[in-house]
């Protein structure tokens, strides 16, 4: 990719794992900054700038959960893209990373390929689709080149998943999408029958972008088949 290098922020306790990684994602043209601890993270964040956060949960001090938690509260780095490591593979674990506003999760060990695979799907989630710079259903206008979107004029702050579920949604035209077909396009996250993941993403969705989340008017549930975005000036 030409242009500047993607800048990757490590924050992970086991230094052994995190000179592994880092050495391995700089081998792929990846700047890598590795903070051993929650506080060193936060406050590697707000010396520099940084195009995804790899975040482990298990941290001394301020775990990461907390960290995320920050991170989802600071308007600065609202659309920073936020992969959680951890060797916990229990699935309330991964909702309640989900719930504070991680983007995706890796347990470990993980393979560092797989790793790298991911980041890379968040840059190219991030590049603008070169067709519509924008979309209206109702009050929502969803402007792909600023990666912003705003209801009746009110601009809505969205986490970097968060956009990317909305304009995927947007660019599907009215189908209704499932929750695999979701998965797969948010970057090829492993699911099962039973992962409810969007789910999780679609109710944050919903409580930034509705006036009454239990009657939505944008985002629609399709029982048993998965769920679109209302067509355009379909909305009420």
């Amino acid at each position: 990719m030409a242009g500047r290098r993607q800048a990757v922020l490590l924050v992970e306790d086991d230094a052994r794992l995190g000179a592994m990684v880092a050495e391995y994602l700089a081998q792929h043209e990846l700047d890598v900054t590795v903070a051993g601890d929650g506080e060193r993270g936060l406050a590697a964040l707000r010396r520099g700038r940084f195009d995804i956060v790899l975040l482990d949960v298990m941290l001394p001090g301020v775990d990461g959960l907390e960290v995320c938690r920050r991170i989802r509260a600071a308007p600065e780095w609202a659309g920073l893209p936020v992969l959680m490591l951890t060797a916990r593979g229990e699935d309330v674990d991964k909702i309640i990373g989900l719930e504070l506003g991680a983007d995706d999760y890796l347990a470990k060990p993980f393979n560092p390929r797989e790793l790298l695979a991911r980041i890379r799907a968040v840059v190219r989630r991030g590049t603008p689709a070169p067709s519509a710079a924008h979309r209206v259903a109702g009050g929502l206008v969803i402007d792909f080149d600023t990666r912003e979107a705003t209801v009746s004029g009110r601009r809505v702050v969205l986490t970097h998943h968060e956009f990317e579920l909305l304009a995927t949604l947007a660019r599907a035209n009215g189908r209704v999408l499932s929750r695999e077909q979701l998965m797969d396009a948010l970057g090829g996250e492993e699911h099962d029958a039973f992962d409810r993941s969007i789910d999780v993403h679609i109710s944050k969705l919903r409580a930034k972008l509705e006036r009454d989340p239990r009657a939505p008017r944008f985002i629609k549930t399709v029982r048993g088949v998965g769920y679109a975005l209302v067509r355009p000036g379909s909305a009420r």
